[in-house]
């Protein structure tokens, strides 16, 4: 057993208490203001630093396979460590498509042998994502699989949704969804459709694009009773059709990015700056914070999307959508909401990155620190203040808007069945 002595852990908002955690690979044995040393093999001074549960992503791309010049899962599975990451999601964009049960066997093997932090793969919603026939859901479910998605794309009719939607809720699964109609995005599209497109001259993506195909799925998951979950909002009208479709009971949830919470339109300079769907509007930022703060929007994801730099220096016209996010969006998040702008609370920052994804997506004994739980989390120092540098990042991908941005919020270690698989003195340590 291990010891982490007078670690700071959230009572209520922002407020802390000094506590002793025991733990062992399977749990949280015992958590109490004081637990005698002698009953651990290894103590650890929390040094008045905070504990958290690990975070919980439920958008990221980890490239291999197909793309590893992008990305690997060990790099991948790196870069979730450093950024306090103890389980993530992965899409499944990947070559050869996780759409069967063979693939899906040798997917989940190459991810045992690499992963250094859990990893829960998706399947996909149609065969090669390609919205002309339904993926293995029942077989693939069989193998414990019960999340569907083909980010990077939306499914592109009406009919297929609700086939897709049929079958999943017979499986009892999840569709996540990427909504995108391709009807409103024009050749060489590349950012949001507004003030700054014209500025720099450039063809954009107008808000329509992502809600009109939301309102169609939301409409379909009502006719179904399928679960439903929208990935990665950017648009104030996607937020009033969930907080709609909510209202008339729908079990359906979403998510936004930290970009997207960050920043706007007006921010746009460089492909760093090219993500799907684009920044909005300052109008869409507000409404996507305040969608969090009325319950609408459910969790914080990272969409973390690494790309070469060669690729993203192509221009924004030709350069790939995506940015990397696993390494900075809780100290980005936490420095700008909590410290600065005082918008949301410690508490509630910890849900939305771990607690709510773990409820939604069934994920047992994740996204709390309680007695019985997973071994999963990170102590973080919120004092001291450093600046992001992409140069430090384990993630291959450089691809950043933040790279230079002053920080507090930093992870120190991170735990994940009870194993410390990063230390920020150490690092990696598996």
């Amino acid at each position: 057993m291990k010891l982490i002595q007078q670690a700071q852990i959230i009572t209520k908002g922002n407020a802390t208490e000094a506590m002793d955690v025991l733990f062992d690979e399977t749990q949280i044995i015992k958590i109490a203001k004081h637990i005698d040393p002698a009953l651990a093999e290894e103590v650890i001074a929390a040094e008045h630093k905070v504990l958290l549960p690990g975070l919980i992503d439920v958008h990221a791309h980890l490239r291999e396979p197909g793309y590893a010049h992008k990305e690997t899962i060990k790099s991948g599975t790196a870069a979730a460590a450093h950024g306090g990451f103890t389980t993530i999601m992965a899409m499944p964009n990947v070559i050869p498509y996780p759409d069967n049960t063979e693939t899906m066997r040798a997917y989940l093997e190459k991810i045992k042998q690499d992963a250094l932090v859990h990893v829960l793969p998706y399947a996909c919603i149609t065969k090669a994502e390609a919205s002309k026939e339904l993926s293995d859901m029942e077989g693939l479910s069989a193998m414990g699989i019960h999340a569907f998605s083909d980010d990077g794309v939306g499914v592109a009719t009406a009919d297929m949704m609700q086939c897709a939607m049929r079958k999943c809720r017979e499986v009892d699964g999840i569709i996540v969804a990427h909504t995108e109609d391709m009807r409103y995005r024009l050749p060489k599209a590349c950012m949001h459709e507004g003030i700054r497109s014209k500025e720099l001259g450039l063809t954009g993506i107008p808000s329509a694009c992502e809600y009109v195909q939301l309102q169609r799925d939301l409409k379909l998951a009502a006719e179904t009773g399928c679960r439903y979950h929208v990935c990665h909002m950017s648009a104030q009208e996607s937020v009033e059709a969930l907080r709609k479709a909510k209202a008339e009971g729908l079990d359906v949830s979403g998510e936004v990015t930290a970009h997207h919470l960050l920043l706007n339109e007006t921010a746009v300079e460089n492909p760093n700056h090219k993500m799907n769907p684009p920044l909005r509007r300052e109008e869409d930022r507000q409404a996507l914070i305040q969608g969090l703060l009325d319950g609408t929007i459910d969790m914080i994801a990272n969409d973390h999307a690494p790309h070469s730099e060669e690729e993203k220096s192509r221009g924004m016209e030709q350069a790939p959508f995506g940015i990397v996010a696993l390494e900075t969006a809780f100290p980005l998040l936490y420095t700008r909401f909590v410290a600065q702008e005082k918008i949301f609370t410690l508490e509630q920052l910890v849900t939305w990155m771990s607690e709510a994804a773990a409820k939604r997506f069934r994920m047992e004994r994740k996204g709390a620190l309680k007695e019985g739980y997973a071994a999963d989390f990170i102590l973080v120092d919120l004092d001291s203040v450093k600046r992001i540098d992409k140069q430090e990042f384990y993630s291959m991908g450089k691809n950043t808007p933040f790279d230079g941005v002053a920080c507090k919020g930093f992870v120190v270690k991170t735990f994940v069945d009870g194993i410390c698989v990063y230390d920020n003195r150490e690092g990696l340590l598996k």
